[in-house]
Protein backbone atom coordinates (compact mmCIF):
# COMPACT_ATOMS: atom_id res chain seq x y z
CA UNK A 1 0.00 0.00 0.00
CA UNK A 2 1.55 3.21 -1.34
CA UNK A 3 1.18 6.19 1.12
CA UNK A 4 -1.28 8.32 -0.75
CA UNK A 5 -3.77 5.08 -0.19
CA UNK A 6 -2.79 5.18 3.39
CA UNK A 7 -3.83 8.89 4.27
CA UNK A 8 -7.21 8.19 2.36
CA UNK A 9 -8.03 5.65 4.93
CA UNK A 10 -9.64 6.48 8.49
CA UNK A 11 -8.72 5.72 11.77
CA UNK A 12 -10.36 2.54 12.08
CA UNK A 13 -9.24 0.91 9.17
CA UNK A 14 -5.44 1.97 10.17
CA UNK A 15 -6.06 0.09 13.12
CA UNK A 16 -7.50 -2.93 11.77
CA UNK A 17 -4.36 -3.02 9.86
CA UNK A 18 -2.47 -2.59 12.79
CA UNK A 19 -4.16 -4.98 14.75
CA UNK A 20 -3.67 -7.28 11.86
CA UNK A 21 -0.24 -6.99 11.06
CA UNK A 22 0.61 -6.87 15.06
CA UNK A 23 -1.67 -10.94 14.81
CA UNK A 24 0.51 -11.56 11.73
CA UNK A 25 3.59 -10.83 13.66
CA UNK A 26 2.61 -12.92 16.56
CA UNK A 27 1.66 -16.38 13.97
CA UNK A 28 5.17 -15.47 13.07
CA UNK A 29 7.19 -15.23 16.11
CA UNK A 30 5.45 -18.26 17.31
CA UNK A 31 6.53 -20.39 14.12
CA UNK A 32 9.90 -19.16 14.58
CA UNK A 33 9.86 -20.55 18.18
CA UNK A 34 8.60 -24.23 16.74
CA UNK A 35 10.89 -23.46 14.06
CA UNK A 36 13.89 -23.20 16.55
CA UNK A 37 12.55 -26.23 19.00
CA UNK A 38 12.45 -28.50 15.97
CA UNK A 39 16.08 -27.07 14.80
CA UNK A 40 17.44 -27.99 18.54
CA UNK A 41 15.31 -31.06 18.53
CA UNK A 42 17.04 -32.10 15.31
CA UNK A 43 20.65 -30.84 16.72
CA UNK A 44 19.99 -32.97 19.99
CA UNK A 45 19.23 -36.34 17.83
CA UNK A 46 22.25 -36.14 15.51
CA UNK A 47 24.57 -35.40 18.92
CA UNK A 48 22.91 -38.52 19.97
CA UNK A 49 23.30 -40.23 17.27
CA UNK A 50 27.14 -39.57 17.14
CA UNK A 51 27.33 -40.10 20.96
CA UNK A 52 25.64 -43.62 20.07
CA UNK A 53 28.36 -44.38 17.35
CA UNK A 54 31.27 -43.71 19.65
CA UNK A 55 29.75 -45.90 22.18
CA UNK A 56 29.82 -48.31 19.65
CA UNK A 57 33.23 -48.03 18.56
CA UNK A 58 34.40 -48.05 22.10
CA UNK A 59 32.23 -51.48 22.81
CA UNK A 60 33.57 -52.47 19.65
CA UNK A 61 37.09 -51.72 21.44
CA UNK A 62 36.40 -53.60 24.67
CA UNK A 63 34.40 -56.73 22.79
CA UNK A 64 37.93 -56.90 20.24
CA UNK A 65 39.82 -57.18 23.84
CA UNK A 66 37.58 -59.29 25.04
CA UNK A 67 38.09 -61.95 22.54
CA UNK A 68 42.37 -61.10 22.33
CA UNK A 69 42.01 -62.20 26.34
CA UNK A 70 40.13 -64.40 25.89
CA UNK A 71 42.30 -66.39 23.04
CA UNK A 72 45.67 -65.79 24.87
CA UNK A 73 43.97 -67.33 27.88
CA UNK A 74 43.11 -70.57 25.02
CA UNK A 75 46.26 -71.15 24.39
CA UNK A 76 47.57 -70.69 27.50
CA UNK A 77 45.70 -73.69 28.46
CA UNK A 78 46.34 -75.67 25.81
CA UNK A 79 50.07 -75.25 26.59
CA UNK A 80 49.40 -76.17 29.66
CA UNK A 81 47.36 -79.50 28.91
CA UNK A 82 49.88 -80.10 25.96
CA UNK A 83 52.44 -79.79 28.83
CA UNK A 84 50.83 -81.81 31.24
CA UNK A 85 50.24 -84.71 28.75
CA UNK A 86 54.30 -84.74 27.79
CA UNK A 87 54.32 -85.07 31.46
CA UNK A 88 52.16 -88.16 32.10
CA UNK A 89 53.79 -89.83 29.37
CA UNK A 90 56.90 -89.44 30.35
CA UNK A 91 55.48 -91.08 33.62
CA UNK A 92 53.95 -93.52 32.15
CA UNK A 93 57.05 -94.68 30.11
CA UNK A 94 59.50 -94.62 33.82
CA UNK A 95 56.95 -96.59 34.99
CA UNK A 96 56.20 -99.31 32.63
CA UNK A 97 60.27 -98.94 32.56
CA UNK A 98 60.59 -99.93 36.10
CA UNK A 99 58.05 -102.69 35.93
CA UNK A 100 59.87 -104.14 32.37
CA UNK A 101 63.16 -104.23 34.97
CA UNK A 102 61.32 -105.76 37.99
CA UNK A 103 59.77 -108.02 35.68
CA UNK A 104 63.18 -108.76 34.23
CA UNK A 105 65.07 -109.27 37.50
CA UNK A 106 62.00 -111.27 38.72
CA UNK A 107 62.07 -114.20 36.23
CA UNK A 108 66.24 -114.44 36.45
Amino acid sequence: MTDKELRKLSRTELLEILIAQGRENLALQQQLEEARAALESRRLEIAECGSIAEASLKLSGVFAAAQQAIDQYRENCERECEAMLEAARRQAEDILALARQSGKEGAS
